[in-house]
């Protein structure tokens, strides 16, 4: 067994906020929009978590399935979840579109900018949780604070940026949408007991809700966990971990509980 606090590596975004809280490290002012979680001497794994602060709406984009990216001489695609930690104002997601549209169409809709209303904007509070298919049309709007858990995948096709300078890739993002309404149930996640959200065949990871009380011990028996408290505070095999981290983890792992825990856990 092995268990690493992974490294966290804070991005500066345009879209991001200053106010990011103190206890994920980057309490300096500046505009941070994503902290990503990279491994032991940054070796790249299959999976990649991230926290999200938004100030203002993201880009309209998607991303290919395993398929097509290895078309392109890619590892794999990129499907991802999201978990909503904080709102403000009114915060929404945008996943899939209100309605069924054509390759052509969609592409017409990205240029004329009408896909601002055709995509379906769906209103989130804290404990929100979305599973986003790869090919599936997405943006997260502003005000938002998520955690993103995803395939280790920078491919993204931006669709539309709302007439901000940053280039387009309409051929290729038509090429791998499914332009309709999002087919899944969101789920709002339950404070109160342990939650499945997301699993394969229909993703290609497992992601679980874990709740736990001071003074409990939780065993974790995985070949690979990303282990990412919400909150809380333990020891994990005689390490100290806290809220607002991640952790890898290799074979079988003891989580002990100093404080009541909420945590995500992801797996292959």
């Amino acid at each position: 067994m092995t268990s690493h606090r992974l490294n966290p590596h804070p991005v500066e975004k345009p879209w991001g906020r200053t106010d990011i809280p103190a206890c994920y490290g980057v309490a300096d002012g500046r505009r941070i929009g994503e902290i990503w979680f990279t491994g032991p001497d940054d070796c790249v794994q299959p999976l990649l978590v991230k926290y999200l602060f938004t100030s203002e709406r993201l880009s309209i984009q998607v991303h290919p399935d395993d398929e097509q990216a290895r078309a392109q001489n890619h590892p794999s695609g990129k499907s991802e979840c999201w978990y909503v930690l904080d709102t403000q104002g009114d915060a929404r997601l945008g996943i899939g579109l209100v309605r069924p549209l054509s390759p052509e169409a969609l592409r017409v809709a990205a240029l004329d900018g009408s896909i601002e209303d055709l995509i379906d904007w769906k209103p989130v509070q804290p404990g929100s949780f979305y599973y986003i298919p790869a090919g599936t049309i997405h943006a997260i709007g502003g005000g938002i604070t998520l955690v993103e858990i995803q395939q280790n995948s920078d491919i993204t096709y931006r669709l539309y940026d709302y007439g901000r300078p940053r280039p387009l890739h309409l051929d290729e993002g038509v090429a791998v949408s499914r332009p309709k309404p999002y087919p899944l149930q969101g789920q709002q996640v339950k404070r109160t007991e342990d939650m499945l959200l997301v699993e394969r065949p229909l993703a290609p990871f497992h992601v679980e809700s874990r709740m736990g009380k001071a003074g409990d011990t939780i065993v974790l028996e995985q070949d690979q966990a990303w282990f990412t408290p919400i909150s809380g505070s333990g020891v994990i095999d005689g390490k100290a971990w806290r809220a607002g981290e991640c952790w890898l983890i290799s074979g079988a792992a003891e989580l002990t509980l100093e404080t009541e825990m909420h945590a995500l856990i992801a797996t292959l």
